[in-house]
């Protein structure tokens, strides 16, 4: 059975971001083009599409991590190659290698059946925190 997801995750909410499917190593996510998503020139903003990679490619880390660590991103390589006015972009993404304590995934975003965007992801793999830094 495959590792459960962490629930709540506003940002992803708030984009309407869909994790739908996760295993050892890979993840796929959406997410439904709409209006308020649009940049001016009235196509999908590519932060969308770069946030939808950023998701994906957490829970694909996610599903290998071990009890008690967690993960970031370091960085992200994002290669958009089609504009995007309408549909639900679908995004996959596999672990290419994952160490103790750096992960590299890739991951492929399309809009049906066109590949709209690729890419590169590094994430940070670490111990999650016994406690809370105390509030400002």
């Amino acid at each position: 059975m495959p590792k459960e997801l962490p629930a709540n995750d506003p940002f992803a909410t708030l984009l309407g971001i869909e994790m739908y499917e996760h295993g050892d190593g890979y993840a796929r996510g959406r997410v439904v083009v709409r209006p308020e998503l649009m940049n001016p020139h009235v196509t999908l903003h590519g932060g969308v599409m770069y946030s939808l990679a950023d998701q994906s490619m957490g829970a694909a880390v996610y599903t290998r991590l071990e009890p008690g660590e967690s993960c970031a991103t370091i960085e992200i390589k994002m290669v958009y190659i089609a504009a995007v006015r309408e549909g639900t972009l679908d995004c996959e993404t596999r672990v290419v290698n994952k160490g103790r304590r750096v992960a590299v995934l890739e991951s492929e975003v399309r809009n049906g059946d066109t590949l709209v965007a690729k890419a590169l992801g590094t994430f940070a793999i670490f111990p999650i925190p016994t406690q809370r830094p105390p509030s400002a």
